[in-house]
């Protein structure tokens, strides 16, 4: 039956599309299908009887499937006027009827959808790639459709099974009395039933008529394959739970963040033996470092090198990983403000805002001026000279972490400066975020309408710096009304229990965080407001806070450093190891000589010596590039090779900056307080 049906289908094809192949080719063609259905030759007679059949044969299943269909509706419409069925048999019945009804439709749509496909072929050029590619595409459209409505049925299928036990149980109940156990276990089994109802999103059925959603082929990988004995036993409970791992046509990885039946709890134990990982290897590799002389930090990104896809591969909850390491910066932004008093931000404020602008602004010039000779796009020069002007904030603020900082008569401190200057970076890192999209489509625009996106990337400024305003005056609020009987409620509360004084600071912290990211402002910067405003209630109170948060901060920096190394990749480093390291010394010694030119212009006379040292500490790339730089390469504003080499000069800058940084130390700072600060 399969191959009369498959002959049926070439015939309606091969009827209408003869003319298309000359009458010697297209005998050819029919003496071989007969021979498949046949299994031998046959005359022309038989040839012509058999199309005729197959034709009667095909015309007589579709009125079946009519009449079949038409009897099932008067079923339908019997079952539900049918007084001595319950509800549950009803309900049973008549989806069983409507599961038939759409499979009968289902079959002949993928009749016709074959003599459609075959009759695209036969009409296509077979030396035309695109016009192949596009039939390919259309095809895999079809099955991904038909794969999906197949999965649909299924469904149904098992729930039309659900509801024929529910009515078998219907019937055993009315025909036997219950016992009070049996009686209290069906409410309980009704109230569970109602609960999963409820609960239940429907996610699928809802998102898959969204626009913009695709359906995509995965493969479904089951964990230790290898290990069949143990897996014998543990395989249907992970089916069950969704343990498994799925895998698209283009390599990405996906885990279960959401379970169709939330009352099971479930963890994703790929990401709990990376975080043991992590943790056991870092140890052994901060001490190296400190062994060294190295920062311990170092450490931790040689442990996430190892670990990462240039070494073991064992990671394999990545993006887990780098969002618990982005905690890391929160935190380590908050102690930051929290070190930071709002009277040290007021007196370097003018500095803090005009350095980072005019580096920013003469790192573009130099950047276009460069892709001008070296013939790179605008977009493209733009991008890479923004990302390149930005030093890392968590790194300097290591550095910076125990050094004494106070403030002599008439100077400015330098950490105060270093520190105003890496937050307006923060800024200028929210702001080119914001701007991205525009930058985006001004790389596919003509020079027509370049006029607009100027405009545009105008109005998105103006938006930012009404939103930095609106982020100052909510901070001159709390600090005057709310902060300080707020932080007098939580140290009378944790008493003897430092949970809630950790719990209040957290949920302050992330308050912030949350407030100046609707504001399309940068989180790490609302985090380090957080700690500015703490402050303000005193020395007393930043070393008791400081004193509870530092060990989670600690912890969290581990993961962030190790989800930095992640992305580290020595053989490239190798590779073009003489190329990197002339770019990596070119941008350190660009961004040094910038920092210093800018710094003599609006440092006072006075402080002029602490230039040295700020300029040391920002002649670095930050970490973020890693994140604007894959923004970028999937935006196609960058290439592939061009995003390895900002992260291949990212990393060395970072492995440099030590170094620039105790030189500078050596020779600027005095001996006592050279101590504290290396």
């Amino acid at each position: 039956m399969k191959v009369t049906g498959f002959i049926s289908l070439w015939t309606l094809v091969s009827l209408p599309c003869g003319q298309l192949a000359n009458p010697a080719e297209h005998e050819d063609v029919v003496k071989h299908a007969i021979k498949l259905h046949r299994g031998k030759g046959a005359v022309i007679a038989q040839r012509k009887q058999w199309v005729l059949e197959s034709c009667r044969k095909l015309s007589g299943l579709l009125r079946q499937k009519n009449v079949v269909l038409n009897k099932l509706k008067n079923a339908i419409r019997a079952v539900e006027k049918d007084a001595g069925l319950s509800d549950e048999e009803k309900l049973f019945q008549v989806h069983t009827f409507e599961i038939f009804q759409k499979e009968l439709n289902e079959s002949e749509n993928s009749v016709f959808q074959a003599i459609h496909g075959l009759q695209r072929a036969l009409q296509g050029d077979y030396k035309d790639v695109v016009n192949m590619k596009e039939s390919s595409r259309q095809r895999l459209e079809a099955l991904r459709e038909a794969a999906i409505k197949e999965e649909m049925e299924y469904v149904e299928l098992l729930a039309a099974e659900k509801h024929q036990v529910e009515a078998l149980k219907n019937i055993q109940h009315q025909n036997k009395s219950l016992s009070m156990l049996d009686e209290i276990l069906e409410d309980v089994r009704k109230a569970a039933d109602r609960l999963e109802e409820e609960i239940e999103e429907h996610a699928f059925d809802d998102n898959k008529s969204v626009r913009g959603v695709n359906f995509e082929a995965v493969l479904r990988v089951e964990e230790d394959e290898a290990n069949s004995k143990r897996n014998a036993s543990k395989r249907e409970v992970e089916d069950d739970l969704g343990l498994s791992m799925l895998i698209d046509s283009q390599n990405n990885q996906y885990i279960l963040t959401k379970p169709r039946d939330s009352t099971i709890p479930r963890a994703d134990h790929h990401f709990i033996k990376d975080i043991v990982t992590i943790g056991m290897l870092s140890l052994p590799c901060g001490w190296l470092c400190t062994t060294i002389g190295l920062p311990t930090m170092f450490g931790y990104i040689i442990c996430g090198v190892l670990l990462g896809p240039s070494g073991l591969n064992s990671i394999k909850s990545i993006v887990q990983v780098e969002t618990l390491g982005e905690f890391g910066v929160f935190f380590t932004l908050f102690l930051v403000g929290l070190e930071f008093s709002p009277e040290r931000l007021r007196k370097v404020w003018k500095i803090s805002l005009q350095g980072p602008c005019y580096m920013t602004v003469l790192m573009i010039a130099f950047g276009l001026l460069w892709g001008h000779l070296l013939q790179i796009r605008p977009t493209q020069s733009v991008f890479i000279s923004t990302c390149l002007s930005l030093s890392s904030t968590p790194l300097v603020s290591r550095f910076l972490a125990g050094s004494v900082r106070g403030d002599k008569e008439g100077d400015i401190d330098y950490s105060s400066v270093l520190l105003g200057m890496l937050v307006m970076q923060d800024v200028q890192l929210g702001l080119f975020i914001a701007v991205m999209p525009t930058l985006i489509q001004a790389g596919m625009s003509t020079y027509s309408s370049i006029f607009k996106e100027i405009l545009r990337i105008l109005i998105l400024i103006g938006q930012i710096l009404f939103s930095l305003a609106a982020v100052l005056l909510l901070c001159l609020v709390i600090k005057t009304y709310l902060i300080g009987p707020y932080y007098r409620k939580l140290h009378a509360e944790s008493k003897g229990n430092k949970e809630i004084l950790i719990l209040g600071i957290t949920a302050f912290t992330f308050l912030m965080l949350t407030i100046t990211e609707l504001l399309d402002v940068s989180m790490e910067l609302g985090c380090f407001l957080a700690g500015a405003l703490i402050s303000s209630q005193g020395h007393m109170v930043t070393e008791e806070i400081m004193c509870c948060i530092e060990p989670i901060r600690d912890f969290l920096a581990i993961i962030f450093f190790a989800s930095i190394g992640l992305h580290v990749f020595p053989t490239f480093v190798i590779y073009e190891l003489t190329v990197l390291l002339f770019l990596t010394l070119s941008v350190v010694i660009m961004k040094f000589v910038l920092a210093v030119l800018v710094l003599s212009l609006i440092l006072p006379k006075t402080s002029q010596y602490i230039k040295w040292i700020v300029s040391a500490g920002l002649a670095q790339v930050s970490e973020f590039s890693f994140v604007l730089g894959s923004r970028a390469r999937r935006a196609g504003i960058i290439s592939r090779e061009v995003y390895l080499l900002i992260l291949s000069v990212t990393t060395l800058s970072l492995l440099l900056a030590p170094a620039l940084w105790r030189a500078a130390i050596m020779k600027c700072v005095p001996r006592p307080e050279r101590r504290s600060s290396t």
